[in-house]
Formats: structure tokens, C-alpha cells, sequence
């Protein structure tokens, strides 16, 4: 393409950009309190939006070619009723998380690698608006008393945004995408997440009521893998689920969703996961799932465990399970009870009886690269057996993919007789090394 081409056409996009913000404007200004009547369903607004931006193109003096104004018309839907310049990465399977750093600056998740995409929002006001739309469906806020919020999309995506003054130069916002429809443990072998050994035997696990944390770095898989492990407890069973926001999609019947809530504009009104995590023992739960511990709710969780709610799954950030522990330590000691090292950890020891553990690789790829037995004290330190490791020694292919897998190492769990006790009963042969399925 020649220079004058390209001015053309650039000159040509400044037009059009001109012409979308007076039709956006003047639609605004036309359809009012329509954009928002919750009496009418999101595909009667549309319509309406719709026809109304076709009306208004009619009284442009620009001639559009057909592309063009359906291109308009998909934009200006897109930033009234959607979410702007983010919603062609939100309708793209294959884009699994989407970080906007400014107005100009969007970039996506694909396949664990990230790409620069060049889409735009207008201006920061239109990036604030967007932010505003998706903290305050579910009754959030993000202002200046309160520059940071957790929140989700209606299909359980998981959102953080922060603006200023605490992001420093423009707000800035994550989306975590979720499947629409829930992996299965099916699906993670196929990915390579784990293999049919591992998933064998987690299901056998849930199902005998073995205690597990899911462990790992931001962006490894945990709460994917969590929502597998929670789909194999049986359907007879009461499950109560714990999050910040809430993005757990279990299956069964008898569940009971709980979400945590920040403080209001008077700084009152703020219910904390700890504070979930003690109401949930007065409602009969067979299961509690926690979508994360990170403070001192451990306390509160580990004595849920130990008081007749085997069997409980909760994820918590680490770099590996013997992090695990210092972590469930710390956290422990942040309730502020006056507790002895000792007495903390044989809290742990007697609560957790495997750690699950997952990392997102090099190659993008999210795999369990540890599960891990939490054996008793000896001494003053939690002893720790690997039952599956990953194969980091294969190395890498021409691409740049590991092709290790995770094996067994062939020592076989002490929580075989656990589950015998709940009439589970798995193969020896699952523990013998080089018994991994391809």
C-alpha cells in the first residue's frame, strides 16, 4: 500500500470514528432512561438500539459503504450495551484472559501466550463506564474511597479492576474468561493438565472424602481444576461454596452459594470469607469449598476439616506444596490467637491430606506437575510424600512444549486405607511407575 493510500484510509478511519461518537452521542441523547428499563429484555434493548443507530446513520452526510455502517452499528452496540472494544475477545473462544493497561492498550491471553490486539476504547471515560457497568451489576463499586474491586461477568468470568490514584497513569482492567461450558476431568487429560492416572485417582479421592488444597501461581488452573475435583462429589451430598466472586459452576443438585461482600461508602456492611467460613458450620454442610484462603479464614477452615467436615476442597496460592504449609502457617497466625508453631502445625497435619499442585509452564501450558500426601509431625516438621511428579527431565520439543508427563513415583499413599474405610477401593498398579496411560 502506497503512503497516499495509506493516509487515505487513515484519514478515512478518523472520519468514521467521527461519525460513530456523534450517532453514539445523539442515540444517548434520544433513547435515554430506554437503555436501561429493566422491564424491557436485553434482546427488545437491542432491537431498539439497533433500528435507532440505523435511523440516525440515514441523517449522516457521509456515504457508508454497507461494511461500514454494519461495522458502526456492531460498535456502538457493542459500547452501549456491551463492553466496548473488549466484547469481540470476550465472544473469541480461544482467548482465555483479556488485560486492558489503559484506554489504548489492550492486550489478550491465547494458548498461555500473550498478544498485543490494537483495539482501543474511545477515551478513559469510556474505559471508567465499562468498569462502572460490570462492578455495578453485582452491587460493587470503584471509586476513590474504594480504588480497587473484585467482580464478575454474568458468565462467571472473573474481573480485578483499579483506577486511579492508585493505578498511577489510567484505570486498568482483567478479565479472567471462563469455559461456558464447565471443563471436565476428561477435558484436562486431553489438554495434558493431568494425566488418566491422576484423574483416576483424584475422583477416588473426592469420593472418599480426602481433604485437598489446590496450590499454585496466578493464572496455573486452580480454580478449572477445583471445579473438576468438586464435580466428582456425589449428588446425595450438601455443598456449601465460599468465594470472593463467585465463578465455582458446580453441577450437583444440593448446593449452596455464598459470596463474600466489601464494606459500603460508610466502610460498614463488609462480610469477610472468615466470616463466611464459621456461619457455613451452622448449615450442615457435608462439603464446604472454599474458592480461595488467603487470610486468616485458614484458621477457621482448618478447624472446619477437623471437626467432621472431611472431604472439603480450597485452593491457595503457593510455588510449591511445602510452600503450602508456610503459607497455611502464616495465615493461621494472622487470626491472632495465641497459638504455638507446634499447635498450628498439627492443625495442618491432621486437616489436609493432599496437595494438589499446578503451574502454568513456559509453553503456556497449565499442568499439575505435583500431588503430594501430607504425612504426620516428625519432630516439629510436617512430613510430605510425592505420589505424582512431573517429568520435567523429557525436556522440550522444536516448539518449545515440554513433553514430560506427570508419572508415579511409586510410593503408595498412606490414604489408601482412608478411603478403604469409605468403601473406595483403587489399584495398586495406579502407583507402580511407567503405569501412566498416554
Amino acid at each position: 500500500m502506497s503512503i497516499a493510500e495509506r493516509l487515505a484510509k487513515s484519514g478515512r478511519q478518523d472520519r468514521l470514528s467521527e461519525v460513530r461518537s456523534s450517532v453514539q452521542a445523539r442515540l444517548v441523547e434520544a433513547l435515554g432512561p430506554k437503555l436501561y428499563d429493566t422491564k424491557l429484555s436485553e434482546k427488545e434493548v437491542h432491537e431498539i438500539v439497533t433500528s435507532k443507530v440505523r435511523e440516525l446513520l440515514e441523517q449522516e452526510e457521509v456515504i457508508l459503504s454497507g461494511q461500514e455502517r454494519a461495522q458502526i452499528i456492531q460498535q456502538i452496540g457493542d459500547s452501549i450495551l456491551g463492553l466496548g472494544p473488549l466484547e469481540p475477545f470476550l465472544r473469541d473462544p480461544e482467548v482465555t484472559e483479556i488485560m486492558v493497561n489503559n484506554p489504548e492498550t489492550i492486550y489478550v491471553e491465547r494458548a498461555g501466550k500473550l498478544y498485543w490486539t490494537g483495539a482501543k476504547f474511545f477515551s478513559e471515560e469510556q474505559l471508567r463506564r465499562t468498569i462502572d457497568k460490570i462492578v455495578g451489576r453485582i452491587g460493587r463499586r470503584v471509586d476513590e474511597s474504594s480504588p480497587y474491586v473484585d467482580a464478575r461477568l454474568p458468565d462467571g468470568s472473573r474481573v480485578n479492576a483499579i483506577i486511579p490514584p492508585i493505578a498511577l497513569d489510567a484505570p486498568a482492567l482483567t478479565i479472567r474468561k471462563f469455559s461456558p461450558d464447565p471443563y471436565t476431568a476428561d477435558d484436562l487429560v486431553s489438554f495434558g493438565t493431568m494425566s488418566p492416572a491422576v484423574s483416576e485417582l483424584l475422583e477416588a479421592c473426592v469420593r472418599g472424602k480426602i481433604t485437598f488444597l489446590v496450590s499454585g501461581g496466578t493464572g496455573a488452573g486452580k480454580t478449572t481444576t477445583l471445579n473438576v475435583l468438586s464435580s466428582f462429589i456425589p449428588e446425595d451430598e450438601r455443598i456449601i461454596t465460599i468465594e470472593d466472586a463467585a465463578e465455582l459452576r458446580l453441577q450437583q443438585p444440593h448446593i449452596v452459594r455464598l459470596e463474600s461482600r466489601p464494606p459500603n461508602i460508610e466502610g460498614k456492611g463488609q462480610v469477610t470469607i472468615r466470616d463466611l467460613v464459621r456461619n457455613t458450620l451452622r448449615m450442615r454442610p457435608d462439603r464446604i469449598v472454599v474458592g480461595e484462603v488467603r487470610d486468616a479464614a485458614a484458621l477457621d477452615m482448618l478447624q472446619a476439616m477437623n471437626t467432621g467436615h472431611e472431604g472439603s476442597i480450597s485452593t491457595v496460592h503457593a510455588n510449591s506444596p511445602r510452600d503450602v504449609l508456610s503459607r497455611l502457617e502464616t495465615m493461621v497466625l494472622m487470626a491472632g490467637m495465641e497459638l504455638t508453631l507446634r499447635a498450628v502445625r498439627e492443625q495442618i497435619a491432621s486437616a489436609i491430606d493432599v496437595i494438589i499442585h499446578q503451574s502454568r509452564l513456559k509453553d503456556g501450558t497449565r499442568r499439575i506437575t505435583h500431588v503430594t500426601e501430607v504425612g504426620g509431625l516428625e519432630g516439629d516438621i510436617i512430613t510430605l510424600q510425592d505420589i505424582f511428579l512431573f517429568d520435567f527431565r523429557a525436556g522440550v520439543d522444536e516448539h518449545g512444549r515440554f513433553l514430560g508427563h506427570i508419572q508415579p513415583t511409586g510410593l503408595r499413599p498412606h490414604f489408601v486405607e482412608k478411603l478403604a474405610d469409605h468403601d473406595v477401593r483403587i489399584s495398586p498398579m495406579l502407583f507402580a511407575p511407567g503405569a501412566r496411560i498416554a
